[in-house]
Order: C-alpha cells, then sequence, then structure tokens
C-alpha cells in the first residue's frame, strides 16, 4: 500500500513539473517584414508629370496570406508562423509600385490606395501576379503581367515581367529587400510604357 501511494506521488510531482515547464516556456517570436524600393525617391510637385493609379493588384492563391511561403524544393513550401508581412502582399506591392513609378517618372500624383481609385488620372496600371516565390537560399522572383489603361479612351499597353533577385544572405529580411528589388524591375518597365504612351501620344497631337 504505501508503495503504490509513493509511486502515484512521484507520478504526480513529475506531471507537475512538466506542465509548469510548459507554462514557462516562451512563446515563439513572431517577425513581420514589409515590401519597399530600395531608392523610392521624392517626386516634387509637378503640373506636366502624369497621374496614375496602381491597381488592382492580384496575387497567387498560395502566397495570399500574411506568414511568408517559402519555398523548400522544386515542389514543396514552408508556411512560415515565425515570419510574416505586416500587410497585405497586394497592398505593399502596389505601394512600392506606385513610390517607384513616381521616381522615374518624377511625379507626386501617383496613387496607390484604395480612397484613391475613384480619383481622375491619366493612366491606370492593374497588375497580375503570377508567381511570387521566395527562397531563403535562392532569393525572390516574380512573374507579372501588367496593363496601363488610359482614362481618355487610347489603346491599352500590356507587358510582361519576370524577375529574379539574390539574397545577399539567408535571412527573411534579405528575402523581403530582394523583392523589393525585383518589384523596382516590375515598375521600371510599367514606367517605360507610360513614357512611350505619352511619346506616342505627343506625336499623334
Amino acid at each position: 500500500m504505501n508503495v503504490s501511494i509513493r509511486l502515484g506521488a512521484a507520478t504526480l510531482a513529475l506531471a507537475a513539473l512538466s506542465l509548469a515547464g510548459c507554462v514557462g516556456s516562451p512563446a515563439p517570436r513572431i517577425e513581420y517584414y514589409t515590401l519597399a524600393s530600395p531608392n523610392p525617391g521624392v517626386a516634387p510637385p509637378s503640373s506636366t508629370s502624369p497621374s496614375v493609379f496602381v491597381g488592382p493588384i492580384s496575387v497567387p492563391a498560395a502566397v495570399d496570406r500574411l506568414q511568408m511561403v517559402l519555398s523548400t524544393g522544386p515542389h514543396a513550401v514552408t508556411i512560415s508562423d515565425d515570419h510574416r508581412w505586416a500587410e497585405p502582399l497586394r497592398d505593399g506591392i502596389a505601394r512600392v509600385v506606385a513610390e517607384t513609378l513616381s521616381r522615374d517618372l518624377a511625379s507626386s500624383r501617383v496613387l496607390a490606395s484604395r480612397i484613391g481609385a475613384g480619383t481622375p488620372v491619366d493612366y491606370r496600371v492593374s497588375i497580375e501576379v503570377q508567381r511570387f516565390d521566395s527562397s531563403l537560399t535562392e532569393g525572390a522572383t516574380i512573374d507579372a503581367l501588367w496593363t496601363i489603361t488610359t482614362t481618355r479612351g487610347g489603346p491599352a499597353r500590356t507587358g510582361r515581367t519576370a524577375w529574379h533577385e539574390a539574397v545577399s544572405e539567408p535571412t527573411a529580411a534579405a528575402l523581403a529587400a530582394a523583392h523589393g528589388r525585383a518589384l523596382q524591375r516590375v515598375a521600371g518597365d510599367i514606367a517605360g510604357a507610360i513614357r512611350a504612351l505619352q511619346s506616342e501620344k505627343k506625336a499623334a497631337g
């Protein structure tokens, strides 16, 4: 009888210690990252530079979440709860593209916020991101189809930008920076197309 009592007490003590260890263990640290243009620049106000609205933006369903989706193999990914985007990807992409267009077109009238969706502008840019691949070792890959429409009824201009950026180190922060550089390339191609549309308009008018 005494042996059974001692064994039962020991078992309860071990269970209590185990529970205390679980309760006392620190929660995983979640780190948040933002997309950013490496060189956003600040465009001075100008009445001659084009006005642009960036949106809507669509992204693949597999990456349309706040958690980073990290490629671990040709057909394998990991959804990281520890590394997350600080905003929906479509919002971050629109913001970075708008910042870069503002710099490249020397225009302070480039909008990306949903609040500005109804604002009259010269050009509207929609972007369908077909690939937004993230790898801590390989870097960032973006494949985007974009369409530029004019509010004056002119022909639309479409294009595609596929770009890969290596990471400087195998960290989530370096990966977010690589995505920012890749988006800068996308925005650069869009800016070139808008300049071409402006030149065509001048030549025709």
